[in-house]
């Protein structure tokens, strides 16, 4: 193990490497100065199903103005990635200014599926790297309590007649999950398997209190069942199953019996409400600042694929982002991949040949949650939380993406 280790750090350091160019400090580095979230909690039963959408962004927009004691007059533009609200830019511009951020702060939201949180930090990056602005905010959120992305009718038949992948776009994410495991021949019991392990590293960590420092005590309001209000401080993540195993994930019934045998509420990512946030800036910026560095944001891509297997997007994005780079995943440290369901996390940690060891050591959705707008956000919060801990450098990113996309990110950990 300290073999290894040397071996590690060598190679980070060793001069002129493609891994050493990212490690590298340079002032116009863009940065992370903090990273948060709130607890993730159930929809529709949890302790946000009586919250807002722009409540829980307030909130989280008020910890990151009073922990990073930055002067808020200095933050230019704040990026929401949301999924479910039409209404989330008007949401998040009130949520702004009623968590002291001045009028002169400018909002604006955005939609890439799962893929939304992540999307906001690359946004706030390039326009801080293009001189556009020089300190923003980017958050993810969802209020799956009263959102999702099912859509509400078919689409103009006029035009899904020129293309079939045009008809697949319309598929529901369950479909896609039975198309992946009967395309590439995933059973049940891998499945089951893999989700079982999510719940089993989800529980340790948080017995641990691996994630405290991630998470940020919300305090909100929720109606009991005699239709009371009544204050609470939520602080731990709920989607987790202490004691779960493949053989009890095994008796579940099947989700989606009309298009497969494999997929159960077990073994896919929960629907959930939560929230995250991170703070960027140039490297000179931060320094000037007095703001602690956490991480570099090195870069993220996309790429696509057919819609009907979308949620193996990541095999088609992390390559991408890893040859642009000119980085292995031999020099990745930390893997998060979204597990929207345990068949794409499965085929994708296999195809790949990613170390399950260093991906989602903490668990994933299955045992989480996944708000939707949140979880490209909550992932960086959770990976470099993993890299502080076990003293890690190189964060990798990834999730699927509805309609066939997948996105990477890249960072490094300076904590």
């Amino acid at each position: 193990m300290a073999v290894e280790r040397l071996g590690s750090i060598l190679k980070h350091l060793s001069p002129g490497s493609a891994l050493s160019q990212i490690t590298s400090k340079n002032a116009d580095d863009i940065v992370i100065t903090l990273a948060i979230r709130t607890p993730l909690t159930k929809a529709r039963k949890g302790g946000f199903k009586d919250t807002s959408l722009e409540f829980m962004v307030y909130s989280l927009l008020k910890e990151v103005r009073e922990r990073s004691k930055i002067n808020p007059g200095l933050v230019e533009d704040i990026c929401l990635g949301n999924v479910s609200d039409a209404k989330a830019s008007y949401k998040l511009r009130a949520a702004s200014l009623a968590a002291g951020f001045p009028n002169t702060a400018s909002c604006y939201s955005l939609n890439r599926f799962c893929s939304s949180g992540l999307k906001a930090v690359a946004d706030i990056s390039n326009a801080i790297s293009a001189g556009s602005i020089e300190v923003g905010v980017a958050i993810g959120a969802e209020q799956m309590t009263i959102g999702g992305d099912a859509l509400e009718q078919p689409f103009d038949e006029e035009m899904t007649k020129h293309s079939a992948e045009s008809v697949d776009c319309m598929q529901p994410m369950g479909w896609t999950s039975e198309n992946v495991s009967r395309d590439f021949n995933i059973t049940r019991e891998e499945m089951d398997k893999y989700a079982a392990e999510s719940f089993q590293r989800a529980e340790k960590a948080q017995k641990a209190g691996l994630s405290d420092d991630e998470i940020v005590p919300i305090k909100t309001r929720v109606k009991d069942a005699n239709g009371e209000w009544k204050e609470v401080t939520l602080t731990k993540d709920e989607g987790i199953r202490p004691g779960t195993t493949a053989e009890s994930l095994s008796k579940i019934r099947v989700a989606f019996p009309q298009w497969g045998p494999t997929t159960t509420g077990g073994n896919a990512s929960q629907i959930t409400d939560g929230a995250a946030a991170i703070l960027l800036m140039k490297r000179s910026t931060a320094i000037k600042l007095g703001q602690p560095i956490l991480a570099k944001y090195v870069g993220s891509t996309t790429a696509g694929l057919a819609p009907r297997i979308m949620g193996i997007g990541p095999t088609v994005a992390i390559p991408k982002l890893l040859a642009q780079h000119n980085i292995s995943l031999a020099d990745i440290d930390v893997i998060e991949i979204n597990e929207a369901f345990a068949s794409m996390a499965v085929y994708c940690r296999d195809k790949l040949g990613l170390d399950w060891a260093k991906m989602n050591p903490r668990g994933g959705a299955i045992a989480l949650g996944h708000p939707l707008g949140a979880t490209g956000a909550r992932q960086i919060v959770t990976g470099l939380s993993e890299c502080r801990k076990t003293d890690k450098k190189v964060l990798l990113t990834s999730m699927c993406i509805g309609t066939g996309m997948g996105m990477a990110g890249l960072f490094v950990n300076e904590q």
